[in-house]
């Protein structure tokens, strides 16, 4: 959940709870009230209480704050999406454009052209080619399977998933361990998914640089399981972090910008969540969460 819908949620729940404790509310009002948290923490907003009663007013206010919220920030995330697919569009087919043109203008009646036509057909092959490229890419990232899941022994996917990148890692003299705070932890989720969440995030960690890659586990609070992602790479630049998980935004002069956005549908399929902790000089700490 967002820094602000978090901020936003607490606020209403102090006042909620003084408002309970004022009123000397009665017990159903009360389950109301923990119904609607629980919905609220889920994401889901489909639910409305009869405005028999000032109480029940209040509460639809509150659900109707959270839709506006969520709602403005669809709005920008769509809204950021266009422009980068916009921006990418337009990069490929203006030279496309332009240099078809100029090549038609150039032959004369005779066949004959005072420009390098096999230079020019091999530069219009080459951004057709990133376009359909770039086109792959988003069915790629639209394309995201439902997740088969099973239950997974967690040190054992870890592993398996340090062992495939071994080679490579060693490649950069880099070291990624896993670091577990108690043992036995188990989820139920697609191997092949989470396995691909894993592997992306140890790749983008040596693409930066990183020399150390900590992966740990632990239960949380309330019995979910929690891996952390930490390594001591360069870090995220601060006016690229809220940005990461946008469809093809990328800070890499190489990448297709979807690895991060696939990971967190991945994730959403699976009730779960991947959020950036935290990235700076220190470390950066991407945090995948399993309810």
């Amino acid at each position: 959940m967002p820094g602000y819908l978090l901020i936003l949620l607490i606020l209403a729940v102090a006042a909620l709870a003084a408002l309970l404790a004022a009123l000397h509310v009665r017990r159903k009002d009360i389950k109301k009230v923990a119904y609607m948290m629980d919905a609220l923490e889920d994401g889901e907003l489909n639910f409305r209480f009869r405005e028999s009663n000032k109480f029940n007013r209040t509460l639809n206010r509150i659900r109707t704050i959270f839709e506006r919220q969520r709602q403005q920030h669809e709005q920008d995330s769509w809204t950021k999406l266009i422009r980068v697919l916009t921006h990418e569009i337009m990069n490929t087919v203006s030279p496309i454009a332009s240099l078809s043109d100029a090549l038609a203008k150039s032959v004369d009646e005779n066949g004959r052209s005072e420009l390098d036509v096999k230079a020019g057909l091999e530069t219009i092959s080459d951004s057709s080619k990133n376009l359909i490229g770039f086109v792959q890419t988003y069915r790629e990232l639209s394309g995201v399977a439902k997740p088969v899941r099973k239950a997974l022994e967690l040190q054992d996917l870890v592993e398996s998933v340090i062992a495939l990148n071994s080679e490579f890692t060693a490649s950069l003299q880099a070291e990624c361990r896993y670091l577990p705070a108690e043992p036995d932890l188990m989820i139920y989720a697609d191997e092949g998914q989470i396995s691909q969440i894993l592997i992306n995030l140890i790749k983008n960690a040596l693409q930066a640089g990183a020399k150390h890659i900590d992966i740990s586990a632990r239960m949380g609070k309330e019995e979910d399981v929690i891996i952390d992602v930490a390594n001591d790479g360069e870090p995220i630049p601060v006016s690229a972090q809220e940005q990461i998980f946008i469809p093809f935004y990328t800070t890499k002069k190489e990448g297709s910008g979807i690895g991060l956005s696939i990971s967190r549908q991945i994730m959403r399929n699976h009730n779960g969540s991947i959020e950036l902790l935290s990235s700076d000089d220190h470390q950066t700490v991407f945090e995948l969460r399993f309810r």
